[in-house]
């Protein structure tokens, strides 16, 4: 039996070797080239029957758009679907329009994508917390290996300084909305 394993991989490589070596018969199709195709990985899997996942939700609110452009520039797309749970805070759009003007623009641009993905793992913590559970918390870490402070104000959550305003289920973790966009600190 062991030889038998050894023999196989053997007579695959052997085989294969002369199937390179035979003559042409047409013309060679050109090889695929190594770039990433946006289309690949769980967060392009198509499912009506699953409970939506974060980035699903994110996509379908009108209110995350600028969020939902910044994580595809970022090329974060498969991190928000994968099993999780996670807490992401995002802020609505309004929340970017905040920020000086042209920074959100000049974020999006491509040689920006290591900030930018910084910037939104500072949203992400590993988890599944509610609102009234976060109050118990004084700080949270997050997926770009910071941690952000969090405080009470009354029956209010902030989060980095931005407040919760809502937060959606999803099925792989939940989404605290919240009013402001949070920078991480700077080393």
């Amino acid at each position: 039996m062991k030889r038998l394993k050894i023999l196989i991989p053997i007579l695959g490589i052997v085989l294969l070797g002369a199937c390179n070596n035979a003559a042409p018969t047409q013309e060679a199709e050109p090889s695929p080239t190594n770039t990433l195709d946006k289309t690949e990985g769980q967060a392009f899997v198509e499912d009506d029957v699953s409970n939506p996942n974060l980035l699903q939700v994110a996509i379908k609110s009108a209110d995350h758009s600028t969020l939902v452009a910044a994580v595809q520039a970022a090329d974060l797309e498969n991190a928000l679907v994968n099993a999780g749970p996670l807490m992401v805070f995002a802020p609505v759009n309004e929340a970017f329009d905040k920020l000086p003007a042209g920074t959100v623009e000049d974020l999006l641009k491509p040689e920006n994508k290591d900030a930018l993905a910084n910037i939104l793992k500072f949203h992400v913590t590993p988890g599944k917390y509610t609102k009234d559970f976060l109050k118990k918390f004084k700080k949270l870490g997050q997926a770009n290996d910071q941690s952000v402070k969090v405080e009470v104000k009354g029956d209010d959550v902030y989060v980095g300084g931005a407040k919760i305003i809502a937060s959606v289920e999803a099925s792989n973790g939940i989404i605290h909305v919240v009013d402001a966009v949070m920078l991480p600190p700077t080393e």
